[in-house]
């Protein structure tokens, strides 16, 4: 059987191009909606506003809720339906290999433009709130908690039950169960590996049928998200840390474009026609700050666009705890900016350990709002020494703090384009993306907006098929 055999036919059916829904009913359309009448409510009634963060918080609950059990049911699905084991680590060391890699460049940019900017340097002192530091002295003491490689390993990577992972909702220990779970049911006989994977299938439509009652929500929590932003911060707040912020923001764009956009190129496509494929899930996180909002979006949307189910599964759970380009970005500029705010002028040779430090302390960082300043509290506090105190890193996070929902966007956007390139350039890479189709949805995204009602309808006329033991870009290549 070919690739294009076992791939199903692009939305819309044959070669007729798809009718276009109207703007009116489209989702990103209604989230713009949110944002513009968010920004117009923070700065109209700034107290009013500023009482809203309840909106993005209780739709940040809902989709939390329900990832672990989408990463659980799709890696399963994803891994046992290769059938070969050693398949399945093949792409898993692929794309562990990029995630160090991106890490690396990722760091190492946010080192250098930091150290050419200076945004830091001058800057006078803003004593912070009583309430602000001792916020900053929890996150402090929060990431204080954190050990070497090995206690990362055994209290935050390995599950000390079945159940408590998911009641936690600790993702990267949920992927863990998930790999053993999908590894035993790809030692079953092939029909009873069918039965397995077909049940767990069939659990994870009831799953994305969920996700699209929970993204009617997405415009309100859009609207509170960028209400609150702007009604709680305020002009002064952000003009006292404005070089901060754009220094930041035009590193991650230069990522973006540069570093990824030249990925991309060598994997055969344009970055900018994938951002535009992805543009309901930027302006949700737009909206959110979260890129934990959308992961249950990406892992239909990017199979969609052509990627094999058992790809996608693998590398874009995985990159959600191991490929955060944006937040080792982040932690290399915040953590120099404290410095250089308290005076201090870090040489080569300890900015080079702090950054050999992030490599292992950025894999800890979530998809949530608000994670990478514990992670940045973390990593200091490992670093510790003569040029961070456990007083100058609270002084330091809760100055940052004030301003730390805008660079969560940042973070979470390039987080969320990082992955997104991840995932297609290493299915490219391993032979498991259609690029037919691919770069059919890369034209057209109308193509694969409507993904995540295709999976909940999936295998409707399957029901005695025999699909659930393959891939749906590389059906019958293994």
């Amino acid at each position: 059987m070919s690739t294009q055999e076992a791939t199903a036919p692009p939305p819309g059916g044959g070669g007729a191009a798809p009718k276009r829904s109207a703007v009116w009913t489209q989702l990103w359309f209604w989230v713009v909606i949110g944002i513009a009448a968010g920004v117009v409510v923070g700065l109209a009634a700034p107290d009013f506003a500023s009482e809203l963060k309840f909106l993005p918080d209780i739709f940040i609950q809902l989709i939390k809720m329900i990832t672990a059990p989408v990463i659980f049911c799709t890696v399963i699905v994803g891994i046992a339906s290769i059938g070969s084991l050693a398949a399945a680590g093949g792409i898993a060391a692929r794309a562990l290999a990029y995630f160090l890699l991106m890490t690396l460049v990722a760091l190492g940019l946010g080192l250098i433009v930091v150290n050419i900017v200076k945004p830091g340097a001058g800057f006078p002192p803003i004593p912070p709130d009583p309430e602000t530091l001792a916020e900053a002295q929890a996150d402090v003491a929060s990431g204080s908690q954190g050990g070497g490689a090995l206690e990362f390993i055994e209290n935050t990577l390995l599950p000390d039950s079945f159940v408590g992972p998911f009641v936690e909702n600790e993702i990267l220990r949920v992927l863990v169960l998930a790999i053993l779970v999908a590894a035993a049911t790809s030692m079953l006989a092939p029909a009873l590996r069918k039965r397995v994977v077909g049940g767990i299938d069939l659990f994870a439509k009831v799953i994305f049928g969920m996700i699209r009652l929970i993204m009617f929500l997405a415009p309100i929590a859009a609207f509170g998200g960028i209400a609150y932003t702007v009604g709680a911060l305020g002009g002064e707040s952000l003009g006292n840390l404005l070089a901060l912020m754009l220094t930041f923001w035009g590193t991650c764009a230069l990522f973006v474009v540069v570093v990824l956009g030249a990925v991309c190129a060598l994997s055969g496509f344009n970055v900018f026609k994938l951002i535009r494929m992805i543009k309901d899930e930027i302006l949700i996180i737009v909206g959110t700050s979260s890129s934990e909002t959308v992961l249950p979006r990406l892992l239909a949307k990017l199979e969609s666009a052509g990627a094999s189910r058992s790809t996608v599964s693998m590398v874009l759970p995985t990159g959600y705890s191991f490929n955060l380009d944006g937040t080792c970005i982040y932690l290399t500029m915040a953590a120099l900016f404290i410095a250089q705010a308290g005076g201090q002028d870090l040489p080569w040779g300890v900015q080079l350990g702090l950054v050999a430090l992030m490599l292992l302390t950025s894999k800890g960082a979530a998809g949530v709002s608000g994670a990478g300043l514990v992670t940045l509290a973390a990593s200091l506090q490992a670093f510790g020494g003569e040029f961070y105190t456990t007083e100058s890193i609270a002084i330091g996070i809760a100055i940052i703090a004030g301003i730390d929902r805008i660079m969560s966007e940042g973070r979470a956007l390039t987080n969320v384009i990082g992955n997104s390139v991840a995932t297609m350039v290493v299915a490219g890479w391993c032979g498991e993306r259609d690029d037919e189709r691919f770069h059919a949805a890369l034209d057209d995204p109308s193509l694969v907006r409507d993904a995540i009602e295709q999976e909940t309808h999936r295998g409707d006329d399957e029901e005695d098929d025999t699909s659930a033991d393959r891939t749906p870009a590389t059906a019958g290549a293994h």
